[in-house]
């Protein structure tokens, strides 16, 4: 049968890249292999959108590594009315809202929030090796307590910064999943959180995993906008992430800082 195939003279490049090229041809359409391997790709991109998140799991892996917990749940009931109605996934439930509320600590300087999001297979894998790389560099920082949200958005994490007074809330999100990144984990960082801050006010690292952008060069990243967040008070459109000029060279803390915005 392999007589059939007409094999692409680019079939060298793909070690070089997961994305689908130089698949060969039989006939009008893709040879057996390549067509199952798409169909798999697609039925993990499904399964990582409706898979739950086991967040007691979470928590006992997150208390494991010395992280103090809290749990919560969007005003969205169900993953059906999260995936119909994203406003539900913004804000938090009345029992969630009310459970934080009564949370007593001293406002920390940065909350951690894992959200579901898109991708709880993201969530679940990439959230504490990446936390555990970036806690290393920030040795000078008041962390609070870890927060796990179910059925959440992005947007959730400022309603949740807002009531624990966070100066920053980090947002660790599963993204929507691709053909070849079922479990992709977005980072969303935004100053002074409240509930109504837009998009333009947060800052975003994409594609958190290894075989995208690994744990230590994500925290390297995270470390350098959570730094120039606070010493400018913005995220978003004012702050640029020039931290790949500073791999293999000197820490944040010692780099220029850019004057803010005149407006």
């Amino acid at each position: 049968m392999s007589d059939f195939l007409e094999k692409n003279p680019w079939n060298a490049l793909r070690q070089f890249t997961n994305a689908r090229i130089a698949l060969g041809r039989a006939g009008n359409s893709l040879p057996t292999a390549p067509l199952l391997a798409f169909n798999l790709s697609h039925a993990q991109a499904r399964d990582a959108v409706h898979h739950p998140l086991d967040a007691d799991m979470l928590h006992e892996q997150l208390r494991t590594h010395a992280f103090t917990t809290l749990d919560v749940h969007s005003a969205a009931p169900d993953r059906e009315h999260y995936l119909r109605r994203p406003d539900l996934g913004r804000r938090l439930s009345e029992e969630s809202r009310e459970a934080l509320m009564q949370v007593t600590l001293e406002p920390p300087e940065v909350v951690f929030v894992i959200a579901d999001g898109l991708s709880a297979f993201a969530a679940s894998k990439q959230s504490i090796p990446l936390l555990n790389a970036v806690r290393l560099r920030l040795t000078d920082w008041t962390i609070g307590p870890v927060v796990v949200a179910r059925q959440a958005r992005v947007a959730l994490g400022d309603e949740i910064g807002e009531i624990l007074k966070t100066k920053l809330v980090v947002m660790l999100i599963g993204e929507r999943p691709g053909l070849s990144s079922p479990d992709s984990l977005g980072i969303y960082l935004t100053y002074a959180p409240k509930v109504g801050c837009s998009d333009a006010q947060r800052n975003c690292i994409s594609n958190v995993r290894p075989e995208g952008l690994n744990y230590d060069a994500a925290a390297h990243k995270l470390h350098y906008l959570l730094t120039h967040a606070r010493q400018l008070g913005l995220t978003g459109v004012g702050l640029k992430d020039d931290s790949d000029a500073l791999l293999g060279h000197a820490e944040p803390e010692a780099a220029e800082i850019p004057a803010p915005p005149s407006d």
